[in-house]
């Protein structure tokens, strides 16, 4: 009885249990919302450079160009920039455009922006004839000569002249004497600095002012002060005015009646 028993507890007996092989575990241990996390920012990565290649290799397909225009046209600019065009939207270089741009005569400044997707935008400001110097150059409102030989000169422009590298010096003088001359009802036609370093100015009445090598400045000065009240009433029988003595100045009149003072 009891052998019987016994056999039928070792017929039903529990299996023992047995590990997967770690193959078929695999499943279980992978953490697939992460695997799908990365992917998608794979993907993106991806993309972005696929997009960034195709930026840098597209060609810029228009440029816009804006500015107050009286001297330089379009035209001039987009010749200038065409060689720098085809290295590619992203891959262009905007100084090297900017440079070309202001090598055209008149132009002062220039900015240069990239526009999305493929454009530039070029922006230009224009030089301001301040002065003529020698002749056929052009000087601007910094007194800087941006025309050496201009194909046009405003002849409504004050003519300033001097040795050549001279310009800046000329053109200081120039911008510091025009608004105190101008406030006492005066204006400069022209400036002159000879080989010797001799100051003369000229202005719009005819006019001629000697001002000699030295204190050229506190001259300027002095001749507002004084000698331009003295003779603002006989303008028209003067010819010139030599401001070169220590403590005062001298007339040359238009007529030989009155004969003027020669400095020693």
């Amino acid at each position: 009885m009891s052998s019987v028993l016994v056999g039928r507890r070792n017929r039903f007996k529990k299996p023992k249990s047995r590990s997967l092989p770690a193959w078929r575990r695999l499943p279980a241990l992978i953490d697939w919302a992460a695997l799908a996390r990365r992917g998608a920012l794979v993907a993106l990565v991806a993309a972005s450079l696929a997009g960034l290649t195709w930026a840098l290799n597209r060609p810029v397909s228009s440029v816009a160009i804006d500015g107050s225009f009286q001297r330089v046209s379009p035209v001039e600019i987009e010749k200038a920039v065409a060689p720098y065009l085809s290295a590619g939207f992203m891959s262009v270089d905007l100084d090297a455009v900017r440079r070309a741009v202001q090598q055209i005569p008149w132009v002062d400044q220039a900015r240069v922006q990239r526009r999305w997707p493929t454009s530039l935008h070029i922006s230009v400001v224009e030089q301001t004839a301040a002065a003529r110097w020698n002749g056929s150059g052009l000087l601007n409102t910094r007194g800087e000569l941006f025309i050496q030989s201009a194909a046009y000169v405003p002849p409504e422009l004050p003519a300033l002249s001097g040795p050549a590298g001279t310009e800046g010096q000329v053109a200081k003088l120039y911008l510091d004497a025009e608004p105190r001359l101008v406030e006492a009802g005066l204006r400069i036609a022209a400036l002159k600095l000879d080989e010797r370093g001799a100051w003369e100015m000229d202005l719009s009445n005819g006019l001629a002012v000697r001002l000699g090598r030295n204190h050229v400045e506190q001259r300027v000065g002095r001749f507002i002060r004084t000698a331009a009240g003295i003779i603002a009433h006989r303008l028209s029988e003067v010819a010139y005015v030599d401001m070169r003595y220590a403590n005062g100045f001298a007339v040359g009149w238009r007529t030989a009646a009155m004969p003027a003072a020669q400095p020693p």
